[in-house]
């Protein structure tokens, strides 16, 4: 069930609380004008809820992900390894870095297929970054003990299953850094807008400062004369998306149990069909996918499903975007020629949306 779904009287108030309050949009300064810093709020919740010592919210997922590969020391000319299955933005922000996107197959979990991530680690693998496909963890503790092994930083993309659990904590705590999308489309949403997450205090400094111009945030000078010692960019979060990824955060719990509910329906009618889930993982049931080899069966599905106006998410409607067999103006023939088998599955797989 996504965010918006819930989007109602509530964060409709909260837009208009920060307006009266000051109608200040921007998360630093004018300090005369304003009664709250709301992002720095939204950023001490999220920390709260899903217990990890820092959080900092970001114009985006897509921003996250650059900014925490940067944060974990990938440079150019450096391999980042991800997988097959997983939106653009994983490999665009790589590029945007001037690294090189190393594609992993994926297995039948249609997440990070673990025996060959074993064997693509290279010397110059300065990164591994996991992505939580549509609801899904990964399997994160084989995954952490190869980058263990090989002393290679791990980055957990989990823009698509915020509130899913790998043991007994929160996926998209249990690596170096983790990613959250607020997109319009993700379990919480505040339009755009996105969070990283970790437990390191100099990877939230450097992350903290490359998101906002290298503002070093020196409370010895005003923001206009502030300190800076490393290049960054805007990646800021406005006030207004705080204020209401604030009232969303504040409904995780109920879109994951209402979600839950719905997804446990599908379960008995597909069987031995269902998308596997890694054991000791508990997905935050976004997204249900089931695998048929049969295509005139994935035809008929696909239709009804569309007929009844359910549709379908990312798998197939959204395929071109999300397997990277098909990113021929992004990568290499070869690359694309490795992970042909990835796409296979993905063909085969069909995701419905899990809504109210």
């Amino acid at each position: 069930m996504p965010g918006y779904e819930l989007i109602n009287k509530k964060e409709k108030q909260a837009v208009i609380d920060l307006f009266d309050e000051g109608g200040v949009l921007f998360a630093h300064g004018f300090q005369n004008k304003r009664k709250h810093f709301h992002v720095r709020e939204f950023e001490k919740k999220i920390c709260k809820k899903v217990n990890s010592k820092y959080a900092l919210a970001v114009s985006s997922g897509s921003a996250a992900v650059k900014i925490a590969l940067k944060t974990v020391g990938v440079r150019a000319g450096d391999e980042v390894i991800t997988q097959a299955f997983n939106f653009i933005a994983c490999v665009e922000a790589i590029l945007e870095i001037g690294a090189i996107p190393i594609i992993c197959n994926i297995d039948k979990t249609l997440n990070m297929d673990i025996d060959e991530l074993g064997k693509i680690i290279t010397p110059k693998t300065k990164a591994i970054l996991a992505v939580h496909m549509l609801g899904v963890p990964a399997d994160m503790l084989s995954i952490n003990q190869l980058a263990k092994k090989y002393n290679i930083p791990v980055v957990e993309d989990n823009c698509e299953a915020l509130g899913s659990f790998i043991g007994k904590k929160y996926a998209g705590t249990v690596a170096d850094i983790g990613v959250l999308s607020f997109d319009f489309g993700k379990t919480i949403t505040t339009g755009e807008g996105g969070a990283l997450l970790t437990n390191k205090k100099l990877y939230d400094k450097f992350a903290r400062e490359y998101r906002d111009h290298g503002h070093e945030c020196n409370p010895k000078f005003p923001r206009g004369m502030d300190t800076r010692k490393i290049q960054g960019f805007n990646y800021r979060m406005s006030e207004m998306q705080a204020v209401v990824g604030k009232v969303q955060l504040s409904k995780l719990d109920k879109i994951i149990r209402d979600s839950k509910a719905r997804y446990k329906c599908l379960e008995p009618i597909f069987k031995s069909k269902c998308r596997p889930i890694v054991k000791n993982t508990f997905p935050n049931y976004d997204t249900f996918i089931f695998h048929e080899v049969n295509a005139n069966i994935r035809k008929k599905v696909i239709e009804i499903l569309n007929k009844e106006k359910f549709g379908t998410k990312n798998l197939p409607d959204a395929i071109d975007w999300h397997s990277a067999h098909r990113w021929d103006h992004l990568l290499s023939k070869d690359t694309i020629n490795k992970i042909r088998k990835s796409d296979m599955l993905l063909t085969e797989s069909i995701a419905i949306p899990i809504f109210l």
